[in-house]
């Protein structure tokens, strides 16, 4: 997982040529702690398809706000600066992972 800040933004997200997934988090979050399992898990999974980057949306209040969040955790699933994707309510970390391995399935089979 890479941290990301406003400097890296365009540089590890916008421009990467894999699908991104963003995670908003704060250190004070419970919920966003409990979420890097699954993340770890996604990451190891989906290997060079997948780059998940990590923003301390405390740290890098533009982003957060040029994003809109609401709540955290928030993850946004993008690829080329497109927005593929957004998670700020799920019900579970299973309910998350479930998800987020759906959309990756699909859209690997949208590009072979």
């Amino acid at each position: 997982m890479i941290s990301v800040n406003q400097e890296s933004f365009n540089q590890q997200v916008v421009e990467s040529p894999q699908i991104v997934l963003i995670n908003f988090w704060a250190p004070w979050c419970g919920l966003c702690l409990m979420l890097q399992p699954i993340l770890n898990r996604l990451e190891s999974e989906w290997g060079n398809e997948l780059k998940i980057v990590t923003i301390n949306a405390d740290q890098n209040l533009r982003l957060a706000n040029n994003y809109n969040l609401r709540n955290l955790p928030t993850l946004i699933l993008m690829h080329r600066g497109e927005i593929l994707k957004r998670l700020d309510s799920f019900h579970s970390r299973e309910d998350l992972y479930t998800t987020i391995n759906d959309l990756m399935v699909a859209l690997m089979q949208k590009t072979a």
